[in-house]
C-alpha cells in the first residue's frame, strides 16, 4: 500500500490483520464471526483527515464507526495504511475481496458498494 503524491488525500485504506478468529459485536449491525486473515477497510474523511486516521489507530476510543468495534477486538492489528486522493467508493469498488458483512462501513454509501470491509486472505 502506498501514499500518492499530488492532490490531498481524502480516502484511506487500512490493511487489518486478525491472527485468530474473533467474534465481535459491530454496533447495531449485530454480532459477527471474523475468520483469521487479512482485511481491507476503505474509509474517507473530508475534514480532519489525519485526525480520523489517528483515531482509528488509537487503542482507546469511543465506539462510533463500524470499524472501531473491529479494531478494538483482541489481537486485531492495522498492518498498513494507504492515503489516496480518489473517492472512497471508487477505491473500494476496485479493491478485490470477499464481503463477509453487508453494510459494514457503508451505511452512507450511495454507490452500491455493499460493504467497505473486504476479506482478502
Amino acid at each position: 500500500m502506498t501514499t500518492p503524491s499530488g492532490p490531498p488525500a481524502r480516502t484511506y485504506q487500512l490493511l487489518i490483520e486478525l491472527p485468530e478468529p474473533v467474534r465481535v459485536r459491530i454496533g447495531r449491525l449485530g454480532e459477527f464471526d471474523f475468520p483469521a486473515g487479512r482485511y481491507i477497510y476503505t474509509g474517507s474523511a473530508l475534514c480532519n483527515f489525519e485526525a480520523r486516521i489517528r483515531r482509528h489507530l488509537s487503542p482507546v476510543k469511543k465506539m462510533h464507526w463500524h470499524v472501531d468495534y473491529l479494531l478494538a477486538a483482541p489481537g486485531v492489528r492495522v498492518r498498513e495504511l494507504a492515503r489516496l486522493a480518489e473517492a472512497e467508493c471508487a477505491v473500494n469498488q476496485r479493491t478485490m475481496g470477499e464481503i463477509l458483512i453487508p453494510g459494514f462501513g457503508a451505511s452512507d454509501c450511495r454507490a452500491g458498494c455493499g460493504s467497505h470491509l473486504k476479506r482478502i486472505g
